[in-house]
């Protein structure tokens, strides 16, 4: 059954494509009504689902593609963040076992969902990357993610710089990551900067901690700077 609908989805895929292609600008190189662009986004939204559902990480990395595609045209369909949601998470939050075992955990799909969330920069994208902040535990997930939540920058409750802490802290105690902490100092420099200063004062007491930590001198360094920033600002 579910080779039938790997081939079922391939050959969809290969008749739609030169379809959506062509229709880039409709017949004679008219441009498209309101219901055709309708009708092709609709196709792509449904490529885009069915193949981030696939067992196949190949499949999943195609999906991605796909959404940075339509993320550049300017495309916020509800159905995309549904869709990075989805992958952000998945081997997280959405397990698939076989004997037992874990086999849909693809940490470098939930890096690239991080990275198209905050290009997509909604409110509902800083909520599913503050998610995979606080249930993720691959370094190199988490500092994607949080690079992601420094650039969209929006922290109205101080829920993000306090769920950054909050993993910083986690990692310090136990294995100290120096990309990790550097990601949180820039995340934190950028969401103040966005807010008008510090949101949460925890975010002060994790650069001292990162200033003080079992961290290389340069990441030290870093985050002495941005405390002086920082104090300078407010």
């Amino acid at each position: 059954m579910q080779l039938l609908r790997r081939i079922v989805l391939v050959g969809t895929i290969l008749v739609i494509l030169p379809v959506m292609a062509m229709a880039q600008a409709g017949p004679g190189g008219r441009e498209l009504t309101v219901e055709e662009m309708y009708l092709q986004e609709s196709i792509e939204m449904m490529i885009i689902r069915e193949q981030s559902r696939g067992e196949s990480r190949d499949m999943k990395m195609v999906a991605l593609e796909f959404i940075g595609d339509a993320i550049a045209r300017g495309n916020t369909n509800p159905e995309i963040h549904a869709t990075l949601e989805f992958l952000s998470l998945e081997g997280i939050v959405n397990l698939t076992r076989e004997s037992g075992r874990v086999v849909n955990n693809f940490p470098d799909v939930r890096v690239r969902a991080a990275t198209q969330l905050g290009q997509l920069g909604t409110p509902e994208a800083v909520t599913t990357l503050t998610l995979m902040v606080a249930r993720d535990n691959e370094p190199m997930v988490l500092v994607e993610a949080i690079r992601a939540l420094g650039l969209i920058g929006s922290d109205p409750t101080g829920e993000v710089i306090n769920t950054i802490a909050w993993t910083v802290n986690r990692f310090s105690n136990l294995n100290p990551n120096n990309l990790l902490a550097l990601s949180a100092i820039e995340a934190i420099e950028r969401i103040s900067a966005a807010n008008g200063g510090i949101v949460a004062p925890v975010a002060v007491q994790t650069l001292f901690r990162i200033a003080e930590g079992n961290y290389i001198r340069p990441v030290q360094e870093r985050a002495r700077m941005a405390l002086s920033d920082l104090r300078r600002g407010n």
